[in-house]
């Protein structure tokens, strides 16, 4: 089912997503050769407890999950782009690093990620995130109203096309607002013109996620962790979009 936002139930969701970007923005600063994983983990439970938000991510248990998800964050290294359970790992040089992360204040949501190089870039990782970035844009510029849910897939995956990466659509975008997890759901391949008619009060999580050489998927023994099936490096971005008269608004940013 489909909920139409307000224009001040936008805004509240806006004040979310200003607390997310300001905490991808802190994590960004801190993700350095030799920092673990579970620093990272423990940082962002430390802001979200002092902001009085609550994780989206802890107790989450879809059907693809095994058992409850218990940390806030999902923390994704190399080969590994959705879902990453943070876990025992230490930060190497050129690792490549996807931070995924969805809180509720006040009873309004807002999910964004981003994908960053630790240390010493490669220019082929470089060129991954570059992709889901424009990706990210393209798909938000389409978030038009009186544009179709279509226009937003096409949009995405013509950028991933462009880049010679394949596309996987099981995973992708959605709706949110009051739950993390809402309709529709957002292919990251897709026709223009088709689908549900966008209208003002629509709220979406957009998130191209690319892999260099494969669409297919594997998970970790963790039942959580989604890595490329062949290994290669993938990378993840992310906002949070409001579908107003005016066109789509960017949720996820720092004013």
């Amino acid at each position: 089912m489909l909920e139409l936002k307000t224009p001040g139930e936008i805004e509240k969701m806006r004040v979310t997503g200003a607390f997310i970007a300001e905490l991808l923005d802190d994590l960004s600063g801190l993700a350095d050769v030799g920092v673990n994983l579970l620093d990272l983990e423990n940082r962002a439970r430390d802001l979200i407890r002092a902001r009085g938000a609550v994780s989206c991510y802890w107790d989450y248990a879809p059907s693809f999950g095994r058992g409850p998800f218990r940390n806030v964050i999902c923390l994704s290294v190399n080969d590994a782009v959705l879902h990453g359970l943070p876990f025992d790992y230490t930060l190497g040089d050129g690792d490549l690093l996807s931070m995924d992360i969805a809180v509720s204040i006040d009873g309004w949501v807002a999910d964004s990620a981003r994908s960053i190089i630790v240390g010493t870039a490669r220019d082929e990782d470089q060129r991954l995130i570059e992709s889901t970035r424009i990706a990210l844009d393209a798909g938000i510029a389409a978030a038009q109203p009186g544009n179709k849910l279509g226009d937003i897939s096409a949009a995405i995956g013509k950028v991933a096309t462009e880049y010679g990466y394949p596309v996987n659509t099981e995973f992708g975008g959605h709706g949110l607002g009051r739950t993390m997890h809402e309709d529709p759901h957002v292919s990251n391949m897709g026709r223009a013109g088709r689908g549900l008619t966008l209208r003002p009060g629509l709220t979406l999580a957009l998130e191209p996620w690319f892999a260099r050489t494969t669409d297919k998927i594997v998970y970790d023994p963790d039942g959580w962790t989604i890595r490329s099936a062949d290994g290669s490096r993938t990378a993840h971005s992310e906002h949070t979009v409001a579908i107003t008269e005016d066109g789509p608004v960017v949720l996820t940013t720092v004013d």
